[in-house]
């Protein structure tokens, strides 16, 4: 019996009696405008964060979302994406699938605007994905890569980049940790499958996506998410796990190696009314400007005086450049 195989039997049990407390389902839920979410989709909300942001969801994409639960994400989904299989769910668990098509009538039910078609639910494997090639917009994916070991993430990570149309996004919430995981932890398979000792640092996450070849990398969130103490667990030490919130995006990979954005700024406070570095960089006195970690690396090279460099927040929103 495989890691895979327990992950499969723990969301099959799950799927059959729903459990409040198996990953961290009092994360906010989207409160939109005429969207209803049922109760049972909440309390199957078997996620770490989430991955529904308006402003990956315009002209009503094409969405795959990988890992169903009980269609919490897939119904938010189908709220920016009003079409005929307009969102793909992708489940290995029979049961899951199922429960998930049966909350999609409650929400039919609760919602005027939605129609369960808006829905495709398919049978399949993170690692096999039942979608063809550069067919999608925004791919998705919430607490479940964390559960793979290495060789099968980097699969899941370049299956998610196979389908993905030029410039989609592949947009996830996982559980990482910067600190050492003792082997007892990191073969626990039921561990493993409740998103806990799969955790790996989010220098190790971002480069799995980058060598699968996304040009451009958004850490959008870090938040504290659980602990592993040693009375409860096997370890020596407390070990403390976050949870991440990551956009990758199918952009061309620069000559110079991805731009990833972390959550720094760089903030002229010359003479001048404005800084132009002449490769692209322009910041204007006294505005922050968001910039990747590639470029903050450049400008700190210049050894300039009057720019201020904040340091990572883990909380990028957009803007600035690359």
């Amino acid at each position: 019996m495989s890691y895979l195989d327990t992950t499969h039997d723990v969301y099959k049990e799950a799927a059959l009696s729903p459990d409040v407390g198996l990953c961290c389902t009092t994360n906010p839920i989207w409160e939109l405008p005429g969207l209803k979410i049922p109760k049972i989709m909440q309390e199957m909300n078997y996620g770490c964060g989430s991955t529904v942001h308006a402003r990956d969801l315009t002209n009503t994409p094409k969405i795959l979302y990988v890992g169903v639960g009980g269609g919490m994400e897939l119904l938010q989904f189908a709220y920016f994406s009003r079409q005929k299989d307009g969102v793909i769910g992708v489940d290995v668990v029979d049961e899951m699938l199922e429960a998930s098509a049966k909350n999609f009538v409650e929400a039919e039910a609760q919602n005027p605007w939605f129609n369960k078609e808006f829905v495709s639910l398919k049978k399949g494997d993170a690692l096999n994905l039942p979608v063809e090639d550069n067919s999608i917009d925004v791919a998705a994916q919430n607490c479940l890569f964390n559960i793979f070991k290495v060789e099968d993430l980097k699969k899941a990570i370049s299956e998610m980049y196979r389908v993905l149309k030029p410039h989609g996004k592949l947009v996830m919430s996982d559980p990482t940790c910067e600190q050492p995981m003792n082997d007892a932890l990191r073969e626990d398979e039921r561990l493993r499958a409740l998103c806990l000792s799969g955790s790996i640092p989010i220098a190790e996450y971002v480069k799995m996506l980058t060598d699968a070849g996304f040009g451009t990398i958004e850490i959008r969130a870090r938040k504290p998410y659980r602990v592993l103490d040693p009375v409860q667990y096997n370890t020596d030490e407390l070990i403390y796990i976050e949870s991440i919130e990551v956009a990758a995006i199918k952009d061309p990979m620069p000559a110079d190696g991805p731009c990833v954005f972390t959550g720094k700024a760089a903030i002229y406070y010359g003479e001048a009314d404005y800084f132009d570095d002449k490769a692209g960089h322009v910041l204007l006195k006294n505005q922050p400007l968001a910039i990747c970690d590639k470029t903050a690396n450049a400008l700190k090279n210049l050894n300039r005086n009057d720019i201020y460099f904040s340091d990572s927040t883990f909380h990028y929103d957009g803007g600035g450049c690359c």
